[in-house]
């Protein structure tokens, strides 16, 4: 289950389509850009799956032979993953046509809030795309020094997923959290989709580590991700086993 946040206190329950249909990116003028979305703990339940099958929280990474070119050279982080499906947000995708400069231009946020400009090279940090699914929807992952009562979700290693309005006007205005990866759309799995991926050596999974999430140097975050398994990318069959 997701929850659509239709305003900044109150929660629309609905289910999700875990499809990978590609989405063109499409915003309306004087709406907000980001509809805001937050993980729903109930939902992900993992009493049916064994420890090596529970993938939330750790970092998927994707074998060289992947066929779909929206997840060639992928390194995702996964939020949740359960008998129900799985979510997670890419991290080394960033979005050319979007800034946060853009993004807070075209939010609705009042003018007593005053975020209409932003200092430095605020405006210029990147928006990513987090995967193929709802692209219009917002999620800003973040170090553990934000909390946002019933609206963080606490991922893994200091890592958090906030899908508020009330964050990004954290971080316009100076008192956000330290570090902030912000995406557009997601990453979704139907029941047993992931799993089925993964026995087709589809994915190579390791631990998180914040550091690669929140690092700007997108171009060889994948190399990286293989590195904390001990994989040389040169040597990587297409066709090998996942760790």
């Amino acid at each position: 289950m997701i929850c659509e946040l239709k305003s900044r206190q109150n929660f629309v329950i609905y289910e999700t389509h875990a499809s990978f249909s590609p989405c063109k990116k499409s915003f309306s003028k004087g709406r907000a850009l980001v509809s805001l979305i937050i993980m729903s703990k109930q939902k992900f339940k993992t009493s049916d799956l064994s420890a090596a099958d529970f993938l939330g929280g750790q970092l998927l990474i994707a074998m060289p032979g992947m066929k779909d070119p929206r997840f060639e050279r992928a390194v995702i982080l996964m939020c949740a993953h359960s008998n129900d499906g799985a979510m997670g947000i890419i991290l080394n995708q960033p979005d050319s046509e979007i800034n946060f400069g853009d993004l807070i231009d075209q939010l609705e946020i009042s003018d007593d809030e005053k975020l209409s400009s932003l200092e430095g090279n605020l405006a210029y940090k990147p928006v990513h795309v987090g995967g193929p699914v709802d692209t219009r929807r917002g999620f800003v992952l973040h170090s553990a020094d934000y909390n946002a009562e019933k609206s963080t979700l606490s991922i893994k290693s200091g890592v958090c997923l906030t899908a508020t309005v009330d964050i990004l006007c954290a971080i316009a205005s100076d008192k956000g959290p330290a570090r902030s990866f912000l995406a557009l759309g997601y990453a979704g799995w139907a029941p047993g989709q992931l799993e089925n991926e993964l026995a087709s050596n589809g994915w190579l999974h390791c631990a998180v580590d914040a550091d690669l999430v929140f690092n700007a140097d997108f171009d060889d975050k994948y190399e990286r991700a293989l590195a904390l398994l001990g994989v040389d990318p040169a040597f990587l069959a297409a066709d090998a086993g996942h760790a």
